[in-house]
């Protein structure tokens, strides 16, 4: 079975696709860092669908989730967001933890496994 990497660094690949499974790496907003959890989650999500559709899936084909918060008091705040953009119907198994991210102006790291 072939592997395929997209946005490959020295360190690690932002997609990996094995058969037919996609591994998002960890993904945080760049133009929302700093902003609030809404535009957090609003970028990251956004960025997760361009991640997908470049691997050949989308988001109504999560296997599972896991999003990491540096403040678990915002969850509800992060929760608005994705159960606007998750398929209904095809949600996909999810973990959410807090916990400290890369850099301080990052409040939201998502990584999600999807089939395509």
């Amino acid at each position: 079975m072939t592997i395929q990497r997209f946005e490959t660094g020295p360190r690690m690949s932002q997609v990996v696709v094995h058969g037919n499974t996609v591994y998002l790496a960890g993904v945080v907003a760049n133009k929302a860092a700093g902003k609030s959890v809404t535009e957090q989650t609003q970028e990251v999500l956004a960025i997760i669908d361009g991640h997908l559709a470049k691997a050949g899936s989308d988001k109504s084909k999560l296997l599972m989730a896991t999003i990491y918060l540096t403040d678990m008091k915002t969850f509800p705040e992060m929760n608005a967001v994705w159960d606007g953009w998750v398929s209904a119907g095809n949600t996909p198994a999810r973990a959410t933890v807090e916990a400290g991210l890369a850099a301080a102006p990052y409040k939201v790291e998502i990584m999600v496994t999807a089939a395509r």
